[in-house]
């Protein structure tokens, strides 16, 4: 993505989606058919999925933009915390039973059918803080949980319905979600394929934080990310990298790991900047570098 730019049309467009409190849009990126991408803070990169008639169903078209929008941010060094968000009505419904449907092995097989959905959690090294709003099914909830920190509101539905398809999360709907919640949870929630509301996201600790209203909740995840991008980029970086890692590793390795990235923020400008204001008792002016 090419430098984030001023728009009046962005802005427009936001003023008929599912936010009009965040108007205050003065960035972008490039045009995308099924998103809406913009920068409501600095150092914020925003992306709101885009296809109110299919209730932000996910199709690969779509998924392709939000790789190509969330690399646009990962590339720009103005932002340091991202938002992934849908409408008040649905985060996402599922993915495009349409485009699948017809699917046989070979074809899916060879093609690696939606393994393009998780690519963003190997390339996006900033922060990604999912709001969630709505239907958040299928698809939609494991997008959801590919995100670092998740927020909802009450409003919020999620669930891993296909098993009523004939079929079973194919984007890590099972392996995420079983670690969010543990093995009995998730496995009522996927064999039955019946729902998960947000107050119960809440309370089994899927989610973060719950918020009232879906306005509250896209603007607390815009907030938290201000907050995140305004800290160094080269200590956010590591930590998201360490706290990731002990989802690989042993304790022991763990923390053998952490402990080395952590020497390793000695050798940053971050670190002298950071402690040494810390002594002087005054605010850091992050280099990130």
């Amino acid at each position: 993505m090419q430098s984030i730019r001023a728009s009046t049309r962005v802005a427009s467009q936001f003023r008929t989606a599912s936010f009009p409190k965040l108007v205050r849009t003065y960035a972008e990126g490039k045009s995308y058919e099924h998103l809406l991408v913009s920068s409501p803070k600095p150092g914020v990169g925003l992306v709101q999925l885009n296809r109110p008639k299919a209730l932000n169903a996910l199709s690969t078209p779509l998924i392709l933009e939000l790789n190509s929008a969330l690399r646009g941010f990962q590339a720009d060094s103005s932002i340091g915390a991202i938002v992934l968000t849908g409408s008040n009505k649905a985060f996402a419904a599922g993915a495009d039973i349409k485009e699948m449907k017809d699917l046989t092995f070979s074809a899916a097989y060879g093609s690696d059918f939606i393994e393009s959905w998780s690519h963003l959690v190997t390339f996006l090294k900033k922060p990604l803080i999912t709001a969630v709003n709505g239907y958040a099914l299928g698809g939609g909830c494991e997008l959801a949980m590919m995100g670092d920190i998740m927020y909802c509101s009450t409003s919020a539905v999620f669930g891993q319905p296909e098993i009523k398809l004939g079929v079973i999360p194919g984007a890590g709907g099972s392996q995420r979600l079983t670690k969010a919640i543990g093995k009995s949870r998730a496995m009522e929630a996927i064999l039955t394929g019946d729902n998960i509301s947000g107050k119960q996201a809440g309370e089994w600790g899927l989610v973060a934080k719950v918020f009232e209203t879906p306005e509250e909740c896209t603007e607390g995840a815009i907030a938290q990310a201000a907050k995140i991008a305004s800290f160094s980029q080269i200590a956010v970086k590591a930590a998201k990298e360490v706290v990731n890692k002990s989802q690989d590793l042993g304790i022991r390795e763990g923390v053998e790991f952490e402990r080395r990235v952590f020497h390793g923020l000695f050798g940053s400008k971050d670190q002298k900047i950071g402690m040494g204001a810390f002594a002087a008792k005054q605010k850091p002016e992050w280099s990130n570098e």
